[in-house]
């Protein structure tokens, strides 16, 4: 698997995997899906948008990294990732991962913030335990599901 920034070509797949997780309705903050338009300049204006792909050249996953805040709190980053559904348990999002934390370190932020951890979304709670996040708060009732019910979120930091 190669990690690597995105690139225009790359972008009609990441769209394709981010709105599936934005359809989804359990994990994104977002309820409207990315158009080809909106995809373009929302991949790219991000601090960093990068890629896994698949040996076969196949982009299977990504993630956006992006200040959580300006001025004196901007020395902290926030993150989202996205693995395409049929690639899911094989690595990936612990690789998408692993290259953020490297990324933001240099990009010059020194703690990485997840600001919105599902609690159903036990795979990322496990895998952000075993890369050193810490879990710093819940917020009840924090996340409102497609289905209309509310679920609480988890609030994760790390140092780079």
């Amino acid at each position: 698997m190669l990690l690597r920034e995105i690139k225009h070509e790359d972008v009609y797949t990441a769209t394709r995997i981010w709105n599936s997780i934005v359809e989804a309705g359990n994990a994104f903050p977002q309820t409207d899906t990315l158009t080809a338009d909106e995809a373009d300049k929302f991949f790219f204006t991000q601090t960093y948008t990068g890629v896994a792909e698949d040996d076969l050249g196949n982009v299977v996953g990504l993630y956006i990294l992006h200040p959580n805040n300006v001025g004196r709190c901007g020395h902290i980053c926030n993150a989202s990732f996205a693995v395409d559904a049929s690639k899911r348990g094989q690595g990936i999002g612990e690789a998408l991962v692993r290259d953020c934390i490297k990324k933001g370190k240099q990009k010059g932020f020194e703690i990485l913030m997840f600001n919105a951890v599902c609690v159903s979304n036990t795979p990322a709670l496990s895998l952000y335990k075993k890369l050193g996040f810490k879990q710093v708060g819940t917020v009840p009732r924090g996340y409102r599901r497609k289905d209309g019910k509310y679920e609480d979120i988890i609030i994760h930091i790390r140092d780079l």
